[in-house]
């Protein structure tokens, strides 16, 4: 007797996971603030948005969009002078991002944050690693409601003389704990394994 299943392959072979390291660095910024993230790319491009948020230290406050070519993701919105794709109905892979330069992050429309995006190299898992995670990093994300670029150098600048009436203004509202030199992976990669896929 013939079993219904013979003459059928072990059907097709699912592509190897890969690994997308992706290094952001928040436009403008001097010295530059910049993390190094690996991703898999089966992530939702709505997870890399919390993913961001976690890097520098933001709160989701905001409204946020991914451009890529003509197209942009993020927050929905569709209007006759703009199309913004829901980010949760696309991953990393769907977008082939691998396979592209770079893509720009827009936080806090009008006086807030770009991070340019550029994909340095796609790998194979590492087993016992946890992703999304951040291996490198520099300088503390810039406060998200500190006024925008001039402003956060104007900050930096006033921190540089804290007993100045600004360096005072500024210590208060930021608190005695921040320092705009710190990158504390421990503490973003803590944050980052709460993150689901």
């Amino acid at each position: 007797m013939i079993s219904l299943q013979e003459g059928k392959g072990p059907g097709a072979k699912k592509p190897p996971e890969r690994i997308i390291c992706l290094r952001m660095v928040v436009a403008g910024t001097q010295p530059k603030v910049w993390r190094r993230l690996l991703v898999k790319e089966t992530m939702w491009l709505s997870r890399l948005h919390d993913a961001i948020q976690i890097a520098f230290d933001w709160f989701d406050y905001q409204t946020h969009s991914f451009a890529l070519d003509e197209l942009k993701f993020g927050n929905p919105v569709k209007r006759d002078d703009l199309i913004v794709e829901d980010d949760r109905d696309v991953t990393l892979g769907d977008l082939n991002l691998a396979h592209r330069d770079k893509i720009a992050y827009d936080y806090h429309f009008g006086e807030g944050w770009r991070v340019d995006v550029r994909v340095e190299k796609t790998t194979a898992p590492v087993k016992g690693t946890h992703y999304p995670v951040c291996i490198a990093g520099e300088r503390s994300g810039p406060p998200e409601d500190c006024g925008g670029l001039e402003a956060f150098h104007d900050m930096l600048a006033c921190l540089k003389e804290p007993g100045s009436d600004l360096g005072k203004e500024w210590i208060a509202w930021l608190g005695p704990l921040y320092d705009p030199s710190a990158c504390d992976l421990d503490k973003v990669n803590a944050a980052l394994r709460k993150l689901g896929k």
